[in-house]
């Protein structure tokens, strides 16, 4: 095939299920345990993942007393895991409503350098007047500004990772010359939210600059991600959804004279394999069970803006919810979970275990070969170009992802039987960035 999937592990403490801490064999501490992270992605590693991916927030979401809620600082994390692991890339999510591009890009090109190539930047906006409170703030900005200082922020980072030409280093030890000044030159940035003079105090990084992913699915998100984004983390529940989000962000980006194919689309699923699909019901309904259910009623109502004694646990969602317009934060997937309750007629209850997994993302119980049929139907049918994956119970469900899976995807030809490349950029086919002042000063010459 010309095509081959890509596949990138979500590691979240014990599990993408709500209640799988609650499993006998989980590490209650998990979420920050090194090793545990550091197993996990040497298991991803086996398996030729892509990519590992950790997401993040400046505040601490959830209730403790439910579930492992604290985590730590991913890219922290990601340069532990660098020095245990040789090729699987390394994606950790990061605001810039809560960051300054200096800092940011700086960190992450350091993380560039420790893996030789391998990280990549999740660029998110964060909604929440909760994160807000903890940098000062009464409230976040409306949706589209906090959009729109995304872009500028993306703007002010990409130059400050060119502010080194490729060749500046020279080290030219008789002479006393270790890097040629010329090559290194402040970017001078003013604009609406930052101005920032630059040069970056890192070189430029073995891949130029990390993969841009992002995963926001609203309109205000897809216009960012077909401008921006080398990879999308998103979530449909249907095939048909899937198809139409991949089509209209391939479209979008082909329209800003980008090359769609430059844009890899990886939707979440969340599986639970079992030795036969009745066992993998087993398994699922197991962690259902664990759910408690009163936790997630207030999650709900949050999210819908409404009082807990609103949402009846044995009914369907009320008919007065608020509009997609009304939701300041993850408006995409406050869409996608009524259209699930509607669309299936669930009860609170009902949607509650059907959120347990993986918050609105795909779940699939059944065997091995049942998963990789999923997968493969998604990927042929043009609705991915590979998977987020989202293992309900860690480490037990990528194990048995990497043992059981992957090597049916081999068999049919959908996915490596080893690594190409070194970086995370050659493992998703992309280019390395043209340094955008090398090629106006060689423009300039040229005339």
């Amino acid at each position: 095939m010309s095509r081959t999937l890509h596949l990138n592990a979500f590691l979240m403490s014990t599990g993408h299920h709500e209640a799988s801490w609650r499993l006998p064999e989980s590490n209650p501490l998990a979420h920050v345990d090194i090793e545990h992270y550091i197993c996990l992605a040497q298991t991803a590693e086996r398996g030729l993942f892509d990519s590992i991916f950790f997401a993040d927030s400046p505040v601490l979401q959830g209730d403790p007393g439910r579930r492992p809620v604290g985590k730590l600082e991913p890219t922290i994390l990601l340069t532990a895991i660098a020095l245990r692991t040789s090729r699987i890339g390394l994606i950790a999510t990061a605001s810039t409503s809560y960051n300054d591009p200096y800092n940011l890009a700086r960190r992450f090109a350091s993380v560039d350098w420790v893996s030789g190539g391998r990280v990549g930047w999740n660029i998110v906006t964060t909604a929440g007047a909760d994160a807000a409170r903890n940098f000062g703030l009464d409230d976040v900005p409306d949706h589209r500004l906090r959009y729109e200082k995304a872009a500028e922020f993306v703007d002010v980072a990409t130059k400050l990772w060119d502010s080194w030409d490729d060749d500046a280093f020279i080290g030219d030890k008789e002479l006393g010359i270790h890097s040629d000044p010329d090559k290194v030159r402040e970017i001078n940035h003013i604009g609406e939210f930052f101005r920032v003079a630059g040069p970056l105090n890192v070189p430029r990084s073995p891949q130029g600059y990390p993969v841009l992913v992002q995963a926001g699915s609203s309109e205000d998100g897809k216009g960012f991600a077909a401008r921006y984004a080398e990879a999308v983390f998103t979530a449909q529940q249907t095939l048909e959804d899937g198809k139409q989000f991949y089509a209209d962000l391939k479209e979008r980006a082909r329209r800003l004279g980008r090359d769609p194919g430059t844009v890899k689309i990886l939707p979440g699923i969340v599986p639970v394999i079992g030795d036969t699909e009745a066992h993998a019901r087993e398994l699922d309904d197991e962690l259902t069970r664990l759910i408690q259910p009163e936790y997630q009623r207030r999650t709900l109502a949050e999210r819908f803006k409404l009082p807990v004694e609103a949402l009846d646990l044995d009914s369907e969602l009320p008919a007065d919810l608020p509009t997609e317009d009304e939701i300041q934060g993850a408006k995409s997937r406050f869409t996608l979970i009524v259209n699930l309750a509607r669309r299936e007629r669930l009860t609170v209850r009902q949607l509650i275990a059907r959120l347990g997994g993986g918050r609105g993302h795909r779940t699939f119980a059944g065997t091995a070969e049942q998963v990789a049929d999923t997968i493969q139907e998604w990927f042929t049918d043009g609705a991915a170009d590979g998977f987020n994956v989202m293992p309900a119970a860690l480490p037990s469900g990528l194990e048995r992802f990497v043992d059981e899976v992957v090597p049916i995807l081999q068999e049919r030809g959908l996915f490596r039987t080893e690594y190409e490349a070194t970086t995370l950029r050659g493992h998703y086919g992309l280019a390395r960035p043209e340094n955008r002042f090398s090629v106006a000063a060689d423009a300039a010459i040229a005339r």
